[in-house]
């Protein structure tokens, strides 16, 4: 008998409402792999895969004209606390659809989020170390529980397509840390945990700081945090991000819920100027859609909202009104093949970090193979 319990409960394509759902193509990468990305259709069958170079640095996504985007993880990055080997990055690639390599940009202090922008600039998420006074004014967390006497917090940068550096913010000249605690259980190792950016019609940056369940959006002209959505609401969030209507999408995750004693996973569509919830998503029970960390959400053309149960590989499609209509398991369970990882990481997994759908005009080279 099966002993791996996600295999055991099936995978590939689970069901399909194809006159419901959005067609085209799912985008994935298993995050234990070594450089595994995959297309499968709405069939759950493998369209296209590129194999690359480097262990996946969280998410792949396409850009407009059809090239991957991708974060790998950086081979010489520093040895830092156990889970940075497991969320950081370093290596932000263009890759072609036969794997050819056609951009890339290292920063092995980079994690989470790399935003690809339109003009070829990456606007992504890194750290620096805080030390002294800087490091003992982070308030909350786990007490004593620093990577060895450091707290290291996070940086947003922007670069252009040669690499120089256009913008960038730090956290710990932003935000006063004694309204931004780590919440209790959280190690003092990083703080604020950003793991999204995402730049905004209007010019801002728009961040999700998932240790202090805030996202926040930043002015780039002066740095301030001029809008926050806080712990009252949200519970260690990820992929925060804008719609065309101007409305935030949040998936939240739901560990540590304030006000309730059973965690659950969400997706909540957000007005900024009145921070009313305008939809949501949640399973009935809601205990039955639940990702403790990671976990994303896309609003796609047909106004369907393609979900990923990312610590499960599970990605699942809901109508407006909250029906599944389209559901799929990742079927690739690889472990990780650096020694340090494997060791601190030893199960088989098939976990992602964000899943994306694209329609099969949004991959022009694919269609015409098919």
């Amino acid at each position: 008998m099966e002993q791996h319990t996600l295999r055991r409960r099936g995978t590939g394509l689970i069901g399909a409402d194809l006159g419901r759902a959005f067609p085209g193509f799912t985008l994935f990468a298993p995050l234990a792999s070594n450089g595994l990305v995959r297309l499968v259709d709405m069939a759950g069958e493998p369209a296209h895969e590129w194999r690359l170079p480097y262990r996946p640095g969280r998410h792949p996504r396409i850009l407009a004209g059809g090239a991957l985007a991708y974060n790998g993880v950086h081979p010489d990055g520093p040895a830092l606390f156990p889970f940075w080997d497991k969320y950081r990055g370093g290596v932000m690639l263009q890759v072609a659809p036969d794997g050819e390599i056609l951009h890339e940009y290292r920063d092995p202090m980079a994690h989470h989020d790399a935003h690809h922008l339109g003009d070829g600039g990456i606007l992504y998420t890194a750290l620096e170390p805080l030390s002294g006074a800087e490091a003992r004014s982070v308030a909350g967390g786990v007490p004593g529980s620093e990577d060895r006497g450091t707290v290291h917090a996070d940086v947003i940068k922007q670069v252009d397509p040669d690499g120089r550096p256009v913008w960038s913010w730090r956290a710990i000249e932003h935000l006063d840390p004694a309204d931004y605690p780590l919440q209790p259980h959280f190690p003092r190792e990083h703080w604020p945990l950003i793991n999204s950016v995402y730049p905004l019609a209007d010019g801002n940056v728009l961040a999700s700081l998932r240790s202090v369940s805030s996202v926040v959006v930043i002015e780039r002209s002066s740095g301030k945090v001029i809008w926050r959505l806080g712990p009252d609401v949200l519970a260690q969030q990820h992929c925060a991000h804008e719609l065309a209507d101007g409305r935030f999408l949040i998936f939240d995750n739901g560990v540590f819920r304030s006000g309730e004693s059973v965690p659950y996973s969400r997706v909540i569509e957000v007005q900024p100027d009145t921070r009313e919830i305008t939809w949501s998503y949640r399973d009935s029970p809601p205990e039955a859609f639940f990702t403790p960390f990671m976990g994303s959400a896309q609003r796609l053309p047909n106004g369907n909202t393609l979900i990923t149960e990312s610590a499960y590989g599970r990605i699942f499609e809901v109508t407006t009104d909250g029906r599944v209509c389209w559901e799929f398991v990742v079927p690739d369970f690889p472990g990780y093949a650096e020694p340090r990882m494997a060791a601190a990481f030893p199960a088989a997994s098939n976990a992602i970090f964000r899943s994306y759908r694209y329609a099969a005009e949004e991959i022009p080279w694919l269609a015409r193979r098919r």
